[in-house]
């Protein structure tokens, strides 16, 4: 009797370890096309994505390089300070987008341009993405708002 009861436990045991191990991979290759990494502009340019691997980029959109051209595509280009990437967007930009400003991309980098699917733009005057902050931090061209403010 001793020795059935063990038995089951460890049957027990075993589908239930079965069961997590299968519903972790479920879930994992539910995910896969959820998760996107976030690059920078010189992260881009030194070791460019593969054409099918979506992932965000962040920065800020630099001056002189907005062109809306025919119909609904936008081109302009992002920067972090060291490195430009040539972006294009079709579709209606953020209210707060501009040049000068942060933003965060998500698409695909074809042929040496990043074409986005989707752009965020900072929601108010101070806000910038964490990830936009900490990549212009490693270059040495982010000033806190404050700073800013206290200059002026």
């Amino acid at each position: 009797m001793k020795g059935l009861k063990k038995k089951r436990r460890i049957q027990v045991l075993l589908v239930a370890a079965i069961a997590l191990a299968g519903s972790t991979a479920l879930v994992g290759y539910a995910m896969r096309d959820g998760i996107n990494f976030f690059r920078t502009p010189s992260q881009v340019s030194e070791l460019p994505p593969a054409p099918d691997e979506v992932f965000r980029i962040g920065g800020l959109v630099e001056e002189g390089t907005l062109a809306r051209g025919q119909g609904e595509t936008i081109r302009f280009k992002v920067t972090d300070g060291a490195a430009s990437v040539p972006v294009s967007y079709a579709g209606v930009l953020p209210d707060l987008f501009g040049e000068g400003e942060g933003m965060v991309g998500t698409g695909r980098f074809v042929d040496g341009e990043f074409r986005a699917t989707e752009i965020l733009a900072k929601h108010d005057e101070s806000y910038m993405p964490k990830e936009v902050v900490d990549a212009l931090k490693e270059q040495g061209v982010y000033q806190e708002p404050d700073a800013e403010l206290a200059t002026n």
